[in-house]
């Protein structure tokens, strides 16, 4: 008798193992993920592609020995590629470009056994830390339908904390797998910089700021995953270094006793609220509880200079995406066919010279040199992921005036009125209010990971975010399997109405 009814009682790996042992069938996992995105998705709108023909097809030949065999995934739609699929990052621009080709990225999830069932939403090119793309609509936070899912990766972490799938893609070039961990109270870890591979298309994203992984309900699927995609792809431009053992063993390894940094001061600065502060302080003592040292320490970093120059190195890349996928797809890029704030900062872009792009990625170096320092006295550091609880949709979205102003120096084409103007230096006071740590080590290319471990009074996931040496997955992944067993979180779920689709 098929336990397909217990769908949610299984993370990605319990759904193989049942697949294994002949109690459902892949084809019966894709069914019901199929259910779920119809009863689901018009109260969420984290899917905004559905590829129900294709994944029926996948099913019926899936991998035997794969460790993933037959479990559903949903891919986010931007950077990994998937053949005869359309990837739109958000951006009306792009709304009917297909690819030809699968990324080495897609290409790897394959392999591992995933059924892919669609394609999750995120803001035009990911630039935001919320979901909320003129082309597609806000993706809903399945805690409060009113809050944000956060972004990048908003729509995958809407799905996989709703239950749709038990794992879904991310990428995270400035928080966007830990920001919609944080939201939306699921788990989720940004590996180290070369750890999964960019290509065939890329060598590094946003200076290698960008590295893709996943958000899961587990550490274990997280780690799994991350065994079964890792590793360096033909051509890299660098890769991390290579781990001692499968991070999936590290999960069910004790950790030794560990240092632990604690701060809850922005690194780029702004406030922070309280529910966010306490549930640091919360954490803190569970980690003392449990046998870890944690004292107060922080990192020192000049975080006006550093947000500046992490703006000047988006804006220069932004400029290049969009001039590469008018290239791609033949057509020039204009005001018109992108988001207010899209195509002013890449406006901005424009208008930036050589030297200045090379002088922010040099100092966002060296700031990077001096951060990694700081852990050679610490384990890991511990921050609030988030500077605030998921805040209510579209409060973080340009006011209507601002937009109408982008709007109208994006027609005329005024990248140099914007940057006389200071807009630079305005975007980057405002921007990391939201993300005050995440970014930082994007940067550095240090993994880490939000863990949820707290909810707040309204109901609210807060999550925790620890940041370990560069190429030290491990011990995140053994401090999380510690954590997840101390304080389980698999058992939460969003309230009956977000389940039910009311």
């Amino acid at each position: 008798m098929s336990r397909i009814a217990e769908y949610d009682s299984f993370d990605g790996l319990g759904l193989a193992e049942l697949v294994r042992s002949g109690d459902v069938t892949p084809g019966e996992l894709v069914e019901e993920a199929i259910r779920r995105i119809e009863l689901l998705n018009p109260a969420l709108n984290a899917v905004i592609h559905r590829m129900d023909v294709r994944a029926r097809a996948d099913a019926a030949g899936s991998v035997p020995e794969a460790p993933f065999r037959g479990v559903p995934f949903l891919v986010k739609d931007l950077v990994a590629l998937v053949a005869g699929e359309p990837m739109r990052a958000g951006s009306r621009f792009l709304a009917d470009y297909v690819a030809d080709h699968d990324s080495e990225l897609f290409s790897r999830y394959r392999r591992a056994g995933f059924i892919t069932v669609g394609k999750t939403n995120t803001p035009e090119f990911g630039l935001t830390p919320f979901t909320e793309p003129v082309l597609f609509g806000p993706t809903n936070n399945p805690w409060n339908l009113g809050r944000i899912a956060g972004g990048s990766s908003g729509g995958s972490g809407a799905a996989v904390a709703a239950g749709i799938v038990p794992i879904a893609g991310g990428g995270d070039g400035g928080g966007s797998i830990r920001i919609p961990a944080s939201c939306c109270g699921i788990f989720g870890l940004k590996p180290t910089r070369g750890r999964t591979p960019t290509g065939p298309d890329r060598g590094e994203i946003w200076q290698g700021c960008v590295v893709e992984h996943v958000l899961t309900r587990t550490v274990r699927d997280s780690a799994a995953v991350l065994d079964a995609t890792g590793g360096p792809d033909v051509g890299a431009p660098y890769a991390a270094p290579k781990p001692e053992r499968p991070f999936l063993d590290e999960v069910m390894t004790e950790t030794r006793p560990l240092r632990i940094a604690v701060m809850t001061d922005p690194l780029l600065g702004g406030e922070v609220h309280q529910d966010c502060v306490a549930a640091v302080h919360q954490a803190a003592e569970l980690l003392q509880s449990l046998g870890h040292t944690v004292d107060e320490a922080s990192p020192s970093l000049d975080g006006r200079a550093f947000a500046r120059n992490f703006m000047v190195m988006i804006a220069g890349e932004l400029r290049g995406d969009i001039e590469e996928v008018g290239r791609l797809i033949g057509k020039r890029p204009h005001a018109g066919a992108f988001e207010p704030t899209t195509w002013a900062l890449g406006l901005l872009g424009r208008s930036l010279t050589a030297a200045e792009f090379v002088a922010a990625t040099r100092g966002l170096q060296l700031a990077s040199r001096g951060l990694a320092s700081f852990f050679e006295n610490w384990d890991l550091l511990l921050t609030p992921t988030l500077a605030t609880p998921p805040p209510p949709t579209g409060s973080l979205q340009p006011t209507p005036k601002e937009a109408f102003l982008l709007g109208a120096l994006g027609r005329l084409n005024a990248g140099g009125l914007l940057k006389a103007a200071g807009a630079l230096e305005e975007a980057a006071n405002t921007a990391f209010a939201f993300t005050p740590w995440t970014p930082v080590f994007n940067v550095t290319g240090q993994p880490a990971m939000s863990v949820p471990l707290e909810w707040n009074a309204e109901g609210l996931p807060i999550g925790v975010h620890f940041v370990g040496r560069y190429g030290d997955e491990a011990t995140l992944f053994r401090l999380a399997g510690q954590l997840e067993k101390a304080k389980p979180w698999f058992d939460r779920r969003p309230p009956p109405a977000v389940r039910s689709g009311g």
